[in-house]
């Protein structure tokens, strides 16, 4: 669901990264189940003990998730954030080899009558998620347990190779992927959304320049405009929905209750203060669990200005963190 989710801190070259997406693709599926988790809690531990600007980030981010822990809880809490990343990554690898049967049983969300209560409204329903847990396997649930399909945003990855096995791969999942390319996929998604259709959008993170300011644990960030924006324009329903692991092999979640737009306001009014609503309610499921938060960059407004010179986010860090901006205005 974006361009930027690259994987690993520290794999340099375009055909270097192309290359072990696809050893990944090909190898850790055909692994037994307990070795691929063993082999990921393995990779998390060395990059964890290697700390790399992606895992000092992490550590700061649930700094402010936390910010009562000490030195040591911190570092507990960033090396479960990382085991709890490469699980994502091993699952990710495996998806496309799972049964049917293991799709439905590997995922277990709370309160998800509020989303088969949407689907049956013909409203049209927006799930939107923060980067926690997998939310390609809460989409091929969604397909595979609901038998509902459901429309995402990519953002273009480099090398092209690899955005075109991103698109292959979740397509393969049974969801629609449209390319990120400015603003020209709100159009499709609001067409989808008034055809009664399901959006799911990750939404911690905005990486364009029509964000909308938040507060966020206390402090100044902004996050994508698409969801509400989506929700004002077409009378679409907004579900938040926050992702977990637990020591168990299913993946557990929450659909939260509807956000709903404000009776009166401009467009853009409205969509702020439900962007915020949805801040708030992702700031709670990452409070809960904040080792399954997976945000390996720079996401509060302090920590992206000043920069260094010639500095930038670091590649191989974002989760799709920007799956939405193609859905914005």
């Amino acid at each position: 669901m974006s361009a930027r989710r690259t994987g690993l801190p520290g794999i340099g070259t375009d055909k270097l990264i192309d290359a072990l997406y696809g050893l990944g693709w090909s190898t850790v599926k055909k692994l037994p189940e307990g070795v691929a988790v063993r082999l990921g809690r393995r990779i998390a531990d060395m990059a964890w003990k290697r700390r790399g600007k992606g895992v000092r980030r992490l550590e700061a981010n649930l700094a402010r998730v936390v910010p009562d822990a000490s030195a040591q809880r911190l570092a507990e809490l960033s090396r479960a954030g990382m085991r709890s990343y490469m699980r994502y990554w091993m699952e990710s690898f495996r998806l496309p080899a799972w049964s049917k049967d293991r799709i439905r049983t590997g995922f277990a969300p709370e309160d998800v009558h509020y989303l088969e209560e949407g689907l049956k409204s013909d409203r049209g329903l927006i799930l939107a998620l923060p980067h926690m847990g997998n939310y390609d396997l809460a989409g091929v649930w969604v397909t595979t347990k609901l038998n509902t399909p459901f429309t995402t945003v990519a953002e273009r990855l480099k090398p092209e190779s690899l955005y075109d096995r991103f698109v292959a791969y979740r397509e393969g999942l049974g969801m629609e992927v449209l390319p990120h390319t400015g603003g020209a996929a709100f159009g499709t998604l609001a067409r989808r959304l008034r055809a009664g259709g399901l959006v799911c959008l990750v939404a911690d993170r905005d990486l364009s320049s029509s964000g909308i300011p938040v507060k966020f644990f206390g402090e100044e960030t902004k996050m994508p405009a698409g969801p509400a924006m989506l929700a004002v324009q077409t009378g679409a329903m907004l579900l938040p929905v926050t992702l977990w692991y637990d020591e168990t092999p299913v993946m557990r979640g929450r659909v939260h209750p509807e956000i709903e737009v404000p009776e009166t306001g401009t467009r853009v009014e409205k969509a702020a203060l439900m962007t915020q609503a949805l801040a708030d309610t992702f700031a709670s499921g990452i409070a809960d669990h904040p080792e399954d938060w997976h945000m390996l960059q720079r996401l509060w407004l302090a920590d992206l200005e000043p920069r260094e010179p010639g500095e930038s986010d670091e590649p191989g860090e974002s989760r799709d963190a920007a799956a939405n901006e193609g859905a914005q205005q």
